[in-house]
């Protein structure tokens, strides 16, 4: 078995461990999650994340198994990461690679943890327009989570291959990123609203399957004179999930202007999809005090698609990959220190 198997397996059989002992730790509490047990999951989902960095920067070459110059030097080319490697120094050239593919890991993971927060505006909104009880959060937003690594895993291969055949699509993804950032900023003082009954999720769901009038406790399928029904709960799972579909068609372009291995994209986001719902918690009660982050994100996503569509002139004037994240970390760091000196002006009585 190739080590690019084994880099790729024990990390998804890692993943399976945590999820299964999330299950059986919380899958069970009649609590909501508190801020405490919210602000432990959240220090504990980064830490396995700086140390899988860690991980990269030590064996990040048997992710590809490369073991000789001319494979890294196919790998360099494959991936676009543009170092110059030196052929006589094999041994140089493979920590460089190293060093590049942990940058690439945490920069993506923090821009998609970034843009996880706009999720969280969203489903804040949902949890409310439906009334759900706090302590059945967890539970949805757990089988959310298992469905969007589900979701991110096929977008994000389907998209480094259509990437590796037609190389132009990248300033396909970098346009809509622009126009994404744009519309983000424009609209950014607009009061999103959802309406339970006529949201085309819950119309559809009715349609075609026997909807249960009422939530039954955490339970997604009830059974009633021999016929399963769904619950309201199930249809906020369906709702969330689609909502994640349709964050992913901003977030893993913009990963994929960051790095366009395959599997830094996917280690990432499942990193940052795995640390949502623990930062959901953090924030529920004060997402609404960061008023300016909406702009930080549209600025975000417009720096990042613009630099997708000036790739051939990025590393010309030196917007190298530590650079980037410098400026993604000082975009995110105005709109959350803006919040916080100028409070949202509450409106008068």
């Amino acid at each position: 078995m190739s080590s690019e198997l084994i880099f790729l397996g024990g990390f998804i059989v890692f993943i399976l461990l945590m999820m299964s002992i999330d299950l059986g730790l919380f899958g069970k509490s009649d609590k909501p999650v508190s801020m405490k047990q919210a602000g432990i999951m959240s220090a504990v989902w980064v830490s396995f994340a700086l140390i899988f960095y860690w991980l990269i920067l030590q064996y990040g070459d048997l992710l590809h198994h490369v073991d000789s110059f001319a494979a890294l030097k196919e790998i360099n080319v494959r991936h676009f990461h543009q170092l110059k490697l030196n052929a006589d120094d094999f041994a140089g050239s493979l920590e460089l690679y190293r060093k590049n593919l942990g940058l690439e890991f945490i920069t993506g993971y923090v821009v998609e943890y970034a843009l996880s927060v706009d999720n969280i505006f969203v489903m804040v909104l949902i949890f409310t327009a439906f009334a759900v009880n706090p302590k059945y959060y967890h539970k949805v937003l757990l089988w959310g989570i298992i469905g969007a690594i589900v979701m991110r895993f096929l977008f994000i291969f389907i998209g480094a291959t259509l990437i590796a055949q037609f190389h132009w699509i990248l300033y396909l993804f970098g346009a809509f990123l622009v126009y994404t950032g744009v519309m983000m900023f424009i609209n950014r003082n607009q009061e999103d609203e959802i309406d339970p009954e006529n949201h085309r999720i819950v119309k559809f769901t009715s349609k075609y399957f026997a909807v249960h009038p009422k939530f039954e406790g955490d339970r997604f399928f009830i059974k009633l004179e021999g016929k399963r029904l769904i619950t309201p709960l199930f249809l906020v799972l369906m709702i969330i999930e689609v909502t994640d579909l349709v964050f992913a068609v901003d977030s893993i372009p913009a990963i994929f202007s960051i790095t366009k291995d395959p599997y830094i994209v996917f280690f990432s986001n499942i990193f940052a999809i795995l640390g949502l719902r623990s930062m959901f918690f953090l924030l529920v009660n004060i997402i609404e005090k960061f008023h300016y982050l909406k702009i930080g994100l549209s600025v975000l996503l417009a720096f990042i698609g613009l630099k997708m569509l000036a790739a051939n002139y990025v590393y010309r004037i030196g917007l190298t990959t530590g650079r980037s994240l410098l400026i993604i970390l000082g975009i995110l760091l105005v709109s959350i220190v803006a919040s916080l000196i100028f409070p949202k002006k509450e409106p008068a009585a």
